[in-house]
């Protein structure tokens, strides 16, 4: 198997104002997270969330994902994964901190997105070679068990998985996207400063 690389073309259109309020009640959440919690669980760092959005919205409506089940591989608070709920997707967040899968729960709550939220790694069982493969990076745990079993679902059960690799971190989740996610997924990653890829699994 490969990945093909998909050129972005996010959309333009005006924010719609659900979205807007989601966004803006995001960032005030972050700062009131950083107050909290930054000293004891340091290698969170959120997202461009309005770039995220336009691309999801970009491909959800080219219908570029063979389904709408939507995966968040560290989904943190729970931002993009609301997102993607609030575009049609069946989303789901996997986050391994459990004071950060309460603020993504009381998040999607307060804005009425249906969006599920699974705590433990999002590293599959019998997947812990690839992690093993990024030598110092210790961010990327797989000290609690994976969320597969509690979802009844698998990573290749999703149309579209969401990742944001820390710095070093990034071939990791290409090799384990293209590892375990289905023939024809979608992987979207952000990269700071260098933006978006969107990625697709082919067979060679």
């Amino acid at each position: 198997m490969r990945l093909n690389e998909i050129e972005l073309q996010p959309t333009r259109a005006p924010i719609p104002d659900a979205v807007a309020k989601l966004l803006a009640d995001a960032q005030l959440r972050l700062q009131q997270y950083d107050a909290k919690y930054q000293a004891s669980i340091p290698a969170f760092v959120p997202s461009d969330f309005e770039q995220v959005y336009r691309a999801l919205a970009w491909i959800e409506s080219s219908q570029l994902a063979a389904g709408h089940r939507f995966l968040e591989w560290g989904s943190g608070i729970g931002i993009v994964a609301c997102l993607a709920a609030e575009l049609g997707f069946d989303a789901i967040g996997i986050e391994i901190e459990p004071a950060l899968v309460e603020i993504a729960e009381s998040f999607a709550a307060a804005h009425d997105v249906d969006v599920e939220f699974a705590c433990g790694s999002y590293v599959p069982r019998g997947a812990e070679p690839f992690v093993d493969t990024a030598g110092e990076v210790t961010w990327l745990r797989t000290d609690r068990p994976d969320s597969y079993a509690d979802l009844d679902l698998e990573p290749e059960d999703f149309d579209i998985i969401y990742a944001y690799p820390w710095p070093g971190e990034e071939q990791v989740i290409f090799d384990l996207f293209e590892s375990c996610a289905a023939v024809g997924a979608l992987l979207l990653t952000f990269h700071s400063q260098d933006g978006l890829r969107l990625q697709r699994k082919v067979r060679r």
